[in-house]
């Protein structure tokens, strides 16, 4: 899901500026004491957990019934068109025209569903990327605090904003998020 990626990314931005500030912000003394960072992949907490599959094969289905709606409708314009260029040497001018007129407001209201179905599934995106960056931000904050964790980075990834470079695996979070996530979603 290449929006969701962006979408995550939009969020976690942020979030890493006002770590980075706090970090800068912390005394000298404090800073050396025992700090622990880790990172973790939301994206990848979404495409794995349980819960997320199911929230984003939800989604697929949703696209899917609808895709199959619009192509239906695709389907009867292209048959539509197709009639009209085979009547179109028997029909008077009047005809012609009423015809064509009849075809492009198809056309249009085609068009409109079409623009409907994407603003709609835009906003079901957003809906499920804020809901469960909630929940995936509160298991975040869980594995932290167990594992005395004094910051959590999104690692980012290749359809959002690459925010981490390079990372030792040992601070990756992700797994146990997925756990955690997973554990406290198990609805």
């Amino acid at each position: 899901m290449h929006t969701t990626g962006i979408l995550l990314g939009r969020i976690t931005l942020p979030l890493v500026a006002a770590s980075i500030m706090l970090l800068a912000s912390l005394p000298a003394a404090e800073a050396t004491e025992a700090f622990k960072m880790g990172v973790v992949d939301p994206q990848a907490v979404l495409e794995k957990s349980k819960a997320g599959r199911k929230a984003l094969d939800g989604l697929k289905e949703y696209v899917s019934t609808r895709q199959k709606l619009l192509s239906a409708d695709e389907e009867e314009l292209r048959s539509t068109e197709k009639t009209l260029k085979e009547q179109i040497a028997k029909l008077s001018d009047t005809e012609k025209k009423e015809k064509e007129t009849q075809f492009r407001a198809k056309v249009q209201d085609y068009q409109k569903r079409a623009q409907e179905f994407n603003q709609e599934l835009q906003g079901k995106q957003k809906e499920l990327v804020d809901e469960y960056m909630k929940k995936i931000a509160s298991a975040t904050k869980t594995v932290a605090e167990k594992g005395g964790f004094a910051l959590v980075v999104d690692r980012g990834s290749e359809q959002t904003v690459k925010i981490v470079i390079y990372n030792k695996d040992t601070i990756d979070l992700t797994d146990q998020v997925i756990k955690e996530f997973d554990r406290a979603n198990s609805k």
